[in-house]
């Protein structure tokens, strides 16, 4: 059946029908949803890149005291599955020469992987980046935690995040330590198991505005605008692909949310409706929460797994991937890489960030020696190949 649906699906990419979806068909909405090719494009090469990152930080664990940081081919051959290299770790290596580079360790008689010098040169700028941007870590920090009714968050969910919010690796000490006054960490009642508190619940989250308040000012000041000033209030920024169809009823649905009401991230949720206008206006805080999250990414996007844990403690009862669903005009969901990773969509133009960020431009240079591949490479057979010619072209030019 879902082959069947992604065939009819690829036989007319260019055009698509966007309407309201079925509660129960989630899975086939999934395989059958309008794709955007941008974002499409973008994940297609994240996915190789989230390969890269994984092998980088196992060579940056392993430290040595007098030489380069590395790792041998051996051990990233064991792990080969777990890291989906599925033709080997040799093989994904070699891809990749601007970053990873093979050699021969003539005394322990073993290939190591080591990084390029530009691409150790990225780690640093990178370690830099974040460093120059602790205070607004730690504003991040707080914010995250100031959207959950208790104010606190369990440490491991954020560790599933630490590289999404930009956090140092060494978070614990250098962000929540160092700030005792606005952290605390105790036990849970799991084994093991450690809960982030803000240390004043009252005081902390009370002032904060929310990305979407932004954008509704700077649209009520445009003179262009096409929202009605009258229903900006409650709205949010909807985009869809170039080429989509919106049925009547989608738009009709759209814009009667738009105009719902609903409580802010920051804001204390007093009572729970069970009414279905009180349901919907917790479905709209709920897609509040999530935008309020991805606003505060480095690159505004996250894997639906990472984000699912923070779910309960947001008091958000629905399920997050069918919000993402059921909202394409505001996130874009994405199944490449056997992975589920939602974009918010206002964030991004031509697979960029319109409002890009220091750690954000740092990653890109990432990407970008991902991107080229094994080309801009000249082996030394090639190189005495092209100054042969430029040599014979000499000769010939002087005998003419």
């Amino acid at each position: 059946m879902r082959t069947q649906i992604l065939k009819s699906v690829l036989k007319q990419p260019f055009v698509t029908s966007m309407s309201t979806r079925s509660k129960t068909t989630s899975a086939q909405y999934v395989a059958s949803r309008p794709r955007d090719a941008t974002f499409e494009k973008l994940m297609e090469k994240h996915k190789n890149l989230l390969k890269v990152i994984a092998i980088q930080d196992l060579i940056l664990a392993n430290p040595p005291t007098n030489s380069p940081p590395s790792v041998s081919l051996d051990f990233l051959n064991r792990l080969s599955q777990k890291l989906h290299l599925n033709r080997g770790a040799p093989s994904f290596l070699r891809k990749y020469p601007h970053i990873f580079r093979i050699v021969y360790e003539p005394n322990s008689s073993q290939a190591l992987c080591k990084l390029t010098d530009a691409a150790l040169e990225i780690c640093c700028l990178e370690a830099e980046a974040i460093n120059a941007s602790l205070p607004l870590v730690v504003d991040r920090l707080v914010r995250i935690l100031s959207m959950s009714p208790s104010k606190s968050l369990p440490l491991r969910a954020i560790f599933k995040v630490w590289r999404e919010l930009g956090l140092p690796d060494d978070f614990e000490h250098s962000v929540i330590s160092k700030n005792a006054h606005l952290f605390t960490l105790c036990d849970a009642h799991e084994p093991n198991t450690h809960i982030l508190k803000l240390v004043d619940k009252e005081e902390v989250g009370n002032g904060f505005t929310a990305a979407i308040e932004n954008w509704r000012v700077l649209e009520c000041c445009r003179e262009d605008s096409k929202i009605d000033r009258t229903e900006l209030r409650f709205s949010f920024k909807h985009a869809f692909p170039p080429g989509m169809r919106l049925s009547k009823n989608f738009r009709a649905k759209v814009k009667e949310w738009q105009k719902l009401p609903y409580v802010g991230p920051y804001e204390e949720l007093k009572e729970r409706k069970g009414s279905k206008a009180g349901l919907k206006a917790l479905e709209k805080r709920a897609v509040a929460i999530v935008h309020e999250f991805l606003s505060l990414t480095v690159e505004k996007m996250v894997e639906v797994e990472k984000i699912s844990h923070f779910r309960k403690w947001f008091g958000i009862d629905l399920n997050i991937r069918d919000l993402f669903l059921d909202h394409p005009g505001i996130f874009y969901l994405s199944t490449k890489g056997k992975r589920h990773t939602v974009f918010l969509r206002e964030a991004y133009e031509r697979g960029c960030l319109i409002d890009p960020n220091p750690v954000y431009l740092v990653r890109r240079k990432l990407l970008d020696l991902v991107i080229l591949g094994r080309r801009g490479l000249l082996t030394d057979k090639s190189k005495a190949k092209i100054c042969s010619s430029d040599e014979s072209g000499l000769e010939s030019d002087k005998d003419d």
